[in-house]
């Protein structure tokens, strides 16, 4: 590769998973998904769920502290625990591994793999978000004590023709593993343990110049942290140990689907409803829906719920940016509607906003608004490719632009790291 040019850096790895009888069982959805008495019921549901693993505190009276040491040492002996009783077995060799999910009839095939630590460092593999100190803290707690990363990192990059043309000749056989989770999304995954089958995996994505953190940014830099750490710890280190690689899948952009992310609001800001629709009005168009709930069809559009009706709203062009960010739905909203009208300079952190995923559907909105929001908006997802522009730009997106849809179970494939 000449000086200067860029490329991305994966290997296999030796994946420590659940056997086939007990991975439908074992696979859960992210940690962070859950509150800690969500995660509780979950767990007592279903005790081999990974979830116990992901969430230690659970084994653990409720008042227990689920920061101390002792939760994530929990967790560690739990790993050990499961693989001596044959829950979960290391493949004897570096593997790739595909893993296919299917929601609503829509299909996406990711590569699980090890990307370098080096690329992240490097701004190989771009980010688009900021990480919160202290849920980072947590996850490097985790990685760390259980020498393990056990929640893969969901990676985006741009689809090519010879990438595409490896993974249809390998899906073409017989799956590894197939099963469908309580949610209804379908796993099937295929172990490629044949050196030269890895060997061009890995050409073929070292020909990408980047790939981009689609979801998992806490995690991410949480494995990183843990390198870095263990690398003083290891000051002879060669850069091939496993510290130096984290788990990650990498999907190609063609076939992701991002959901939208919409808001709700506690109050009004002190504001008669007719005063908030003149406002609106001055950065928007104003319109009566004229369907119930309004989900927007196109860039630009927004629905607003307010005292029981829906509204459709058209950003004015004399207020529309061109810049990666100006250029989100969402920032619109936040520049020429919650920070103006409502005062929310910060949406991270103002308790009067809150945010709903779209696999919750627009009712949840109007639950909202009955039970605890006074006004609520629905919005057009962000599409890959601005997701793409902000990343390659340099820059991060606001708060909860992106949901993405299905989520990637935990417990099917643990990377284990050097002690």
């Amino acid at each position: 590769m000449p000086k200067g040019v860029h490329m991305v850096t994966i290997r296999p790895f030796k994946a420590l998973r659940p056997v086939k009888e007990k991975a439908a069982q074992t696979a859960a959805l992210p940690y962070d998904v859950y509150s800690r008495e969500e995660a509780r019921e979950v767990v007592e549901a279903e005790p081999y769920s990974f979830l116990a693993i992901d969430r230690p505190e659970t084994q653990f009276p409720p008042e227990h502290d689920m920061y101390a040491r002792d939760v994530y040492e929990k967790a560690d002996q739990m790993i050990r625990d499961w693989t001596e009783q044959g829950i979960f077995v290391e493949d004897t060799e570096p593997c790739y591994y595909l893993w296919e999910l299917t929601m609503d009839g829509r299909s996406q095939t990711g590569l699980v793999c090890c990307s370098s630590v080096d690329d992240y460092l490097n701004g190989i593999v771009k980010k688009h978000e900021n990480t919160r100190r202290d849920k980072e803290a947590d996850r490097t707690n985790h990685v760390d004590i259980t020498s393990a990363q056990t929640g893969p990192i969901f990676l985006a990059y741009r689809s090519g023709s010879a990438i595409r043309q490896i993974i249809s000749r390998i899906v073409a056989e017989a799956p590894d593993l197939t099963f469908t989770s309580e949610d209804g999304v379908g796993h099937r995954i295929w172990r490629i343990a044949d050196p030269d089958a890895c060997a061009e995996i890995t050409k073929a994505f070292a020909s990408l110049d980047c790939t981009y953190i689609a979801d998992g940014h806490h995690r991410a830099a949480s494995a990183v942290a843990v390198s870095l750490k263990r690398r003083k710890e290891h000051p002879d280190y060669t850069g091939s140990e496993e510290f130096n690689y984290f788990l990650s899948v990498l999907f190609p952009d063609e076939e992701l689907k991002i959901m939208d992310y919409n808001r709700v609001l506690k109050d009004l800001n002190g504001l008669a409803p007719a005063d908030i629709l003149e406002k609106l009005g001055e950065r928007f168009t104003v319109d009566k829906a004229d369907t119930s709930p309004y989900r927007p069809e196109r860039k630009g559009e927004f629905g607003f719920y307010l005292d029981g009706t829906w509204y459709r709203l058209q950003a004015k062009k004399d207020f529309l940016k061109n810049d990666p960010i100006g250029a989100l739905d969402v920032q619109y909203l936040q520049s020429n509607a919650l920070e103006p009208i409502w005062g929310i300079t910060d949406p991270k952190t103002d308790p009067r906003i809150d945010f709903v995923g779209g696999i919750r559907g627009l009712g949840e909105l109007e639950r909202r608004c009955h039970e605890d929001c006074r006004a609520a908006f629905s919005m057009y997802p962000t599409s890959i490719g601005e997701l793409f522009a902000v990343a390659d730009a340099g820059l991060l997106m606001p708060p909860k632009s992106t949901w993405f849809e299905p989520k990637l179970r935990s417990g099917l494939f643990i990377h284990r790291i050097e002690r």
